[in-house]
């Protein structure tokens, strides 16, 4: 958007957040809070965009690494007046609009930023605040306006009288400013309260007083000006930004048995006919093919699942799973398994950094680390990899059509044939070659006992 410049105010600590985490910095789905600000900034392409940073400056700074913004630094919290004017080194002598944005204040939608500014330049105001307009607008500043209709103050709850707490036009604390005049009127603002802050709320009034026109633009929903103070402000947003996804997720055509204890990130893909059942959690950057069965009791994070795939019970993490590939319960897949097309992976099973070949099967108690696996392999219950020797991982192959009997071993570095048969309970320790049979253990004895 031509001729608009965005400030994004993320210097605070947020005491009541009781984190060390910077309040910004809190996860909403699969974001930050300030990324999610960002994000609906970015959409629209503003000329210029500063983020204020204060408490936790070296953090943002690296989450937002990357990202085309420049930061200005509030040393000292002093008010959203403050904060705002921190940016004035980099915005003095811009001539556009300036969008104030909060960075709590996570789900404003770019639609509504967009109608906000649209409105701003229609009417010619001088500043223009996105309001909303609530049943309940306790502990909220009000939208105070004229006869007229025009703003004349933001009052807040603890300053107004018993009229204008009825006033149910709340602010967001987001705005839209004339600039290069914005700069003028900041350093009008007086710490004439009893934080000795120097509030934004004011430069309202300031404007009135000099003969500008404010308006107010109430096109925000009560979701989109949520501001997030406390984890209990957290959860409600949450709680918003599932429903939301979940929607979008249902009407794309997957099923998802029960909303209520389903997780999935809002930008998580997922094919047609799928359904995913209770107490399930996508995160990360999964991506879930058709007509696939996840869950219940099921998470996944950073993975690849093709089509017809069934998950029961069981953790997937940073994987590539094939079609037709069925995993569960209680398996635990962990970062860098591939798994190939047909391939059975069952219960108490866990694989690491490994490739599970073609209609290969893990089925019981086993645990597969540091293994390239060939394609119709069968492996017993508890087999185990001995992939580690104390200082250095080490890796097992195994070929084709091997069968490996239960409580086998396999102390790697060691490489198994194609169409091996390995004895239950064998310990292996040297390469076997293809078609053998191989047998390591130790040779029945039987004495009798002591009876008492």
């Amino acid at each position: 958007m031509k001729n608009l410049a965005v400030v994004i105010l993320a210097a605070g600590e947020g005491t009541r957040m009781k984190s060390s985490l910077p309040k910004v910095l809190h996860k909403l789905g699969s974001k930050s809070l300030v990324k999610w600000v960002l994000d609906s900034s970015l959409s629209f392409k503003p000329e210029k965009v500063c983020v204020v940073v204060g408490y936790g400056a070296d953090k943002i700074k690296e989450e937002l690494r990357g990202q085309k913004v420049s930061f200005a630094l509030q040393t000292r919290q002093l008010g959203s007046g403050h904060a705002l004017n921190q940016a004035s080194k980099y915005l003095k002598n811009y001539k556009g609009d300036v969008l104030v944005l909060c960075g709590d204040v996570p789900l404003v939608r770019p639609e509504t930023l967009k109608r906000l500014i649209e409105i701003h330049r229609k009417k010619g105001n001088s500043a223009t605040i996105l309001s909303s307009v609530v049943e309940n607008p306790f502990s909220y500043g009000r939208i105070y306006r004229d006869k007229s209709g025009q703003v004349k103050a933001i009052v807040e709850e603890k300053d107004a009288t018993d009229e204008i707490r009825k006033i149910n036009e709340i602010n967001s604390g987001i705005y839209v400013f004339s600039s290069p005049l914005l700069w003028n009127v900041l350093n009008k603002i007086k710490p004439n309260n009893k934080k000795n802050e120097y509030y934004l709320t004011d430069a309202v009034t300031i404007l009135n007083d000099m003969g500008k026109i404010c308006d107010a633009c109430p096109e925000a929903g009560f979701e989109e000006t949520l501001g997030i103070n406390t984890r209990v402000e957290l959860a409600t947003a949450e709680g918003f930004v599932r429903k939301a996804t979940l929607k979008k997720i249902m009407l794309s055509g997957v099923s998802i048995v029960d909303p209520d204890t389903t997780y999935i990130a809002s930008d998580i893909v997922i094919g047609n006919d799928t359904v995913i059942y209770p107490c399930t959690v996508i995160e990360g950057r999964s991506k879930i093919g058709a007509k696939c069965k996840i869950g219940p009791f099921t998470v996944i994070k950073d993975a690849a699942i093709a089509d017809d795939v069934q998950i029961v019970n069981s953790h997937v993490y940073e994987s590539t799973i094939a079609e037709n590939v069925k995993i569960g319960p209680f398996s635990h897949i962990r970062p860098g398994t591939i798994i190939k097309k047909g391939a059975h992976i069952g219960n108490f099973s866990e694989t690491k950094k490994s490739v599970i070949g073609e209609g290969s099967k893990v089925n019981h108690l086993s645990y597969i680390g540091d293994t390239d696996m060939g394609s119709g392999v069968n492996i017993g219950a508890g087999t185990i990899t001995c992939n580690y020797d104390g200082v250095n991982k080490h890796k097992t192959i195994i070929g084709d059509k091997a069968f490996v009997g239960s409580n086998t071993n396999f102390v790697a570095p060691v490489k198994i044939g194609r169409e091996v048969l390995i004895a239950a309970g064998s310990t292996i320790t040297e390469d076997i070659p293809d078609g053998m049979l191989a047998l390591a253990r130790a040779r029945q004895v039987n004495k009798k006992r002591k009876i008492r």
